[in-house]
């Protein structure tokens, strides 16, 4: 990230409360974004949590231990600039769900995928108002117009703070109605990780773990639950 100072320079960060929010002063200069922007979030505690992340730093920024900061930086720099956009595109992972798509077999994945699915699927039906289809195979199917329209809403209704978390919510377990169970408190994140790795849990449990697939899915998990922490403190 080009405008972060490579070498500490300050002795304490707090968070602050600006006009619009909170911002997070190092000693006395205000934190901005890449692309210079104001860093401004809508509540204390994630200004507080970006703030412990530079004060953790040590003589040199490693952004990577920086997950908040640089998940408030794309809101602000990414999200905010192109909002609509940003969410129809997530809104269009409703169109090809994860949890629609069922194997033709064998017949314990059939009943594992029901099991686990057809609960969140009904909860999306009742809660969301967004009935969706099931089908076999990977073959696309169609959804309901108004179904993915009332998701498309429910997306457009998050702040972009919200949006730039959710964002991998969606992209990690490749489900929509996941994503939402968690936004709205219908699932955990750890549940939802879950949820997303049926199939490939059951593959597992037959054929053993492969070490670089197990590598690769427990950055993924990490993520998730980063993803879901930063929704919870935008309030």
């Amino acid at each position: 990230m080009s405008s972060w100072t490579a070498r500490r320079f300050w002795t304490t960060a707090s968070a602050v409360p600006v006009e619009g929010g909170f911002t997070v002063h190092l000693d006395a200069r205000p934190v901005r974004t890449p692309l210079k922007a104001p860093l401004v979030v809508p509540t204390l505690a994630l200004a507080e949590a970006v703030a412990a992340e530079w004060q953790a730093q040590e003589k040199t920024v490693n952004p990577e231990t920086m997950p908040f900061t640089r998940t408030a930086n794309s809101a602000i720099d990414k999200v905010m600039p192109q909002f609509a956009a940003v969410a129809d595109m997530l809104a269009e992972y409703g169109g090809s769900d994860l949890l629609c798509y069922r194997a033709e077999g064998p017949a314990d994945l059939v009943a594992l995928q029901a099991r686990h699915w057809d609960p969140i699927l009904d909860w999306a039906r009742a809660e969301l108002g967004a009935d969706l289809t099931r089908t076999t195979g990977v073959m696309h199917v169609a959804q309901p117009e108004t179904s993915l329209e009332t998701l498309r809403a429910h997306v457009h209704a998050l702040s972009a703070f919200q949006l730039s978390a959710f964002h991998d919510l969606v992209a990690i377990t490749g489900s929509l109605v996941l994503a939402l169970a968690v936004a709205r408190g219908r699932l955990t994140a750890e549940a939802a990780w879950a949820l997303s790795r049926v199939d490939e849990d059951w593959q597992i449990s037959l054929w053993g773990e492969d070490e670089e697939a197990a590598e690769s899915a427990a950055l993924k998990r990490a993520a998730l639950l980063q993803a879901d922490r930063f929704f919870a403190l935008c309030g």
